[in-house]
């Protein structure tokens, strides 16, 4: 296999840049990245650490983050596996990437920035949903931000009307790992499980 070695390669294989993909890049919020980062009920997180790296999908019925002001997001952490892929990163390392996904927008929103775990009562109390409270809440200053070209979302058609595809389910995933594991009972019981701990 041939393979990258240097930057200057790298750079070599490559066009410049387009200039709108530099001068696109914001510091702090602006009024139009405020907003669309508001309209936006879903979130990729990733980290970095000793373990490695961590991809994870974060969503709310409302905004998935909180504004605090122009360099600080809000990012409760609600109830999930437990495994702590992110929370670890952050511990350890704090640099954090976000994209910011609207159903239906072609574009998404990066967010570059470090993140602390805050476990304040009157902060966690803040995000309040049924009586329930956020175990922590992640609290990003931004460093740089952007839109990214649509040409993915354009390319992928995945806001277009279509078929459901045929993937696996989680319960087939769980029984590829462990033989016996009952799939069909897992997938159908899942949905009225999660419904009492999404908060």
């Amino acid at each position: 296999m041939q393979t990258v070695d240097t930057i200057a390669d790298l750079e070599a294989l490559y066009d410049a840049p387009a200039p709108a993909s530099l001068t696109k890049v914001a510091h702090q919020l602006t009024p139009l990245y405020h907003r669309w980062i508001s309209a936006a009920r879903f979130v990729v997180v990733s980290t970095v650490g000793a373990g490695g790296t961590d991809g994870s999908p974060r969503g709310d019925d409302g905004p998935v983050v909180h504004v605090q002001d122009a360099q600080t997001l809000l990012l409760p952490d609600w109830r999930g596996n437990n495994r702590l892929d992110t929370l670890r990163n952050i511990v350890a390392d704090g640099r954090i990437s976000l994209m910011f996904m609207v159903p239906g927008e072609n574009n998404v929103v990066r967010v570059n920035g470090r993140a602390v775990l805050a476990v304040d009562p009157a902060l966690t109390a803040q995000f309040e949903q049924g009586g329930k409270h956020p175990r922590s809440v992640v609290v990003i200053t931004i460093e740089e931000l952007y839109f990214q070209c649509a040409k993915a979302i354009m390319r992928s058609a995945i806001w277009a009307d279509a078929d459901k595809a045929a993937v696996p389910t989680a319960g087939e995933f769980l029984r590829e790992q462990l033989a016996d594991f009952d799939a069909k009972s897992y997938d159908a019981a899942y949905p009225e499980y999660a419904k009492s701990k999404m908060w």
